[in-house]
């Protein structure tokens, strides 16, 4: 009876393992992977993956400062909130050697500032960050920030902002010609008062809704990213995208492997999966965003290699959203919570 019920023990044992050496926990920003994509992944390296979803780069920060770290494998940051995540040791590493595809990355996007060498990230898809405009209800101009800082009567009150504090920020400080991370105190005086004054002249605060609200007409006009003002185009918003004079934000999605990631062989399973160019395309297809791998061309929509959205004027001017130190953020923080309230 001893050695029977030692057995069984060890038979739970190794059931267990083999459970959890099947499963994979992705946290990932909303609307975004393709299901089919996840189930492709699951079938064929008989992996259960659960995924749970956020609308801000600092909502994922705030989720895994709050315990969350150890629940997820694998999470997809903003460029500069992998920095971030660096820095606050959030971040495993690994060897590229571990990932047989990592061969497939786009070279602009392989020595990246915020993850030099690509130690504990890889590419996922590159978009801008801007605004969109109805064309049925305002016909004037959209080359300048002005249109959501200083709007046209037309547009007043009928404006969509995304709730997140990093790039609205950033398009504010883009629109006034001041320096990211500043510590130029009238600086960010002029930054808290052309968002506070702006406010008036807005409707909502959303990134979960940027889209929707543009096609059901509910907004006008709003910041949103690239790939979400293409959905609502295609979903029926005669909406046209923007590259204001003043600059806008490009900015790359990366899968991370997260420290104290409960199943770090399939997290490095599913970020080879990724840098798989027909897996690649699957994601820009459906998000409507940019690749960071090579090879992807063949297998991309004619409608997402010709999207105007994902195209930029050339001489346009794209900037990237800066990490600031940590005592400078919180100022940035503090002008973001005052505008919340």
């Amino acid at each position: 009876m001893k050695k029977l019920t030692i057995a069984s023990m060890l038979m739970l044992a190794l059931s267990a393992h083999v459970q959890a050496a099947g499963k994979l926990s992705v946290y990932h920003w909303f609307e975004y992977m393709p299901q089919e994509l996840l189930d492709k992944f699951a079938k064929t390296y008989d992996v259960e993956v659960t995924m749970d979803t956020f609308d801000s780069n600092e909502a994922l920060l705030a989720s895994l400062k709050a315990g969350k770290l150890g629940s997820y494998d694998v999470a997809v940051p903003g460029d500069y909130m992998v920095k971030i995540m660096k820095s606050e040791g959030m971040l495993d590493t690994f060897n590229p050697s571990e990932l047989s595809n990592f061969h497939n990355i786009d070279q602009q996007w392989l020595n990246v500032s915020f993850d030099p060498g690509r130690k504990s990230s890889i590419p996922y898809q590159w978009g801008t960050t801007s605004f969109a405009v109805n064309r049925d209800v305002y016909k004037g101009p959209i080359d300048s920030l002005a249109t959501i800082f200083n709007p046209p009567q037309a547009l007043k009150g009928k404006i969509n902002v995304l709730d997140t504090a990093g790039e609205t920020l950033t398009l504010a400080s883009l629109y006034l010609g001041i320096p990211q991370c500043s510590t130029d105190k009238s600086q960010l005086k002029a930054l808290s008062q052309l968002v506070n004054g702006a406010k008036k002249d807005w409707a909502s605060f959303g990134s979960d809704i940027a889209k929707d609200v543009l096609v059901s007409g509910d907004a006008a006009a709003g910041i949103i990213w690239s790939g979400f003002a293409t959905k609502a185009r295609e979903e029926g918003a005669n909406i046209e995208y923007a590259f204001p004079k003043e600059g806008y934000i490009v900015w790359m999605d990366n899968v991370v492997l997260l420290k104290d990631a409960p199943n770090r062989e399939n997290a490095l399973k599913f970020m080879n999966f990724l840098l798989e160019p027909e897996n690649a395309a699957a994601v820009t297809n459906y998000a409507k965003y940019s690749a960071g791998v090579k090879g992807v061309t063949p297998y991309l929509d004619d409608a997402v290699k010709n999207s105007p959205e994902s195209n930029p004027p050339k001489g346009s001017k794209g900037v990237f959203v800066e990490a600031c130190p940590q005592a400078v953020q919180e100022m940035y923080d503090a002008i973001w919570t005052r505008l919340k309230k």
